[in-house]
């Protein structure tokens, strides 16, 4: 006890020591320093954007030009990942991860989502348009309007149309200049029942692949022809793997922007304002740099010993034209009458 007392002495002495003497004892608790860098991490919003091309095609490039204008708007805020080249998501299982919210923008072909609403084949209809202002009164006017409309009950959001360009086929061994040279050919197609329709009136057999493996079944000869844009047949070096090219621009190939309803919803109100803006722009944007992309990317097709590059004339084209007409009968027992009048009037202008 006498050992205890000592010591409980001397601790309180030195105490009043450090009193005395001047001492703060608040000099041996350490300043916590404050991490600025981690202030909001808990508001940002990441947005996952997949799509299949690459990304120097128009959509990638209108990809990056929208992330780019929402993490300027929202000062970082709102965080756009764009996952181009199919690297999250090939172009038949892309809706389904949408749907679910493991992406939160997809920008799939339009004739992808034909299955499960059948207007929207109609525009997938061969020498539908005839020029780029036809394809775009149809995107911002009463059928562009009409098809988002069609998704308001779904789990997904129609942002808007994106543009990209007119289709041209590829085949190997025999050039394609007449619908005659379709016979016996095999084509890898996107999954719209107006496509498959549109081969079939060619008399030529198809299969339903998703876009990255077309070069792979171009290769190995499972197929032996494709209809895609210059600038997909360019940047996926599908030209390595075709004999011929032929220049038919005998249908348009567009995108759709999509996102996910519940996530749609769960953001601020100041948040959708600034990414339906950046839309819009990044919208027109990818309009007026589409068509110089594509020309380019043809430019660049001419320079390579690859592919030998064919283009239709008129009285061809007419041919063409003649071939395909049955699509047009066969498509208005499943796109809705007052779509089909609005397309007449927009290519009779």
């Amino acid at each position: 006890m006498r050992t205890f007392a000592l010591i409980s002495l001397f601790i309180c002495s030195g105490v009043l020591a450090a009193f005395v003497f001047g001492f703060d004892l608040r000099d041996t608790v350490q300043t916590l320093e404050y991490d600025d860098e981690q202030e909001g991490l808990e508001d940002q919003v990441v947005i996952k954007f997949s799509h299949v091309t690459s990304e120097h095609t128009p959509k990638g490039l209108a990809a990056r030009k929208f992330a780019e204008l929402v993490e300027a708007r929202t000062n970082g805020t709102v965080s756009v990942e764009i996952y181009a080249n199919g690297a999250l998501y090939n172009d038949q299982d892309e809706q389904q991860a949408l749907k679910e919210n493991r992406v939160q923008i997809i920008a799939p072909a339009t004739s992808k989502l034909t299955s499960e609403y059948p207007d929207f084949q109609i525009l997938d209809l061969p020498y539908a348009f005839s020029s780029y202002e036809e394809v775009r009164k149809a995107y911002e006017g009463t059928i562009g309007r009409t098809l988002l409309a069609e998704l308001n009950k779904s789990e997904m959001r129609g942002m808007g149309f994106w543009y990209n360009g007119f289709k041209q086929m590829t085949s190997t061994s025999e050039s394609l200049l007449h619908p005659s040279d379709f016979e016996r050919m095999h084509f890898r197609r996107m999954p719209s029942p107006v496509i498959e329709r549109q081969f079939q009136a060619l008399d030529a057999s198809t299969s339903l692949l998703p876009f990255n493996k077309t070069y792979e079944n171009l290769h190995v000869e499972f197929i032996n022809g494709q209809e895609n844009t210059t600038s997909n047949i360019y940047t996926k070096k599908l030209y390595e793997t075709q004999d011929h090219l032929t220049i038919s621009n005998h249908g348009y190939l567009g995108y759709i922007v999509l996102t996910n309803e519940t996530f749609w919803k769960n953001l601020s109100d100041e948040q959708r304002e600034i990414i339906e803006t950046s839309m819009e722009d990044a919208t027109e944007w990818i309009r007026r740099h589409s068509i110089e992309t594509n020309d380019a990317h043809l430019r660049e097709l001419k320079r390579t010993d690859s592919i030998s590059i064919h283009y239709l004339n008129q009285e061809q084209q007419n041919i063409w034209r003649q071939a395909l007409e049955p699509v047009y009968i066969e498509t208005e027992a499943f796109v809705g009458r007052e779509l089909m009048q609005e397309l007449d009037q927009i290519t009779d202008q």
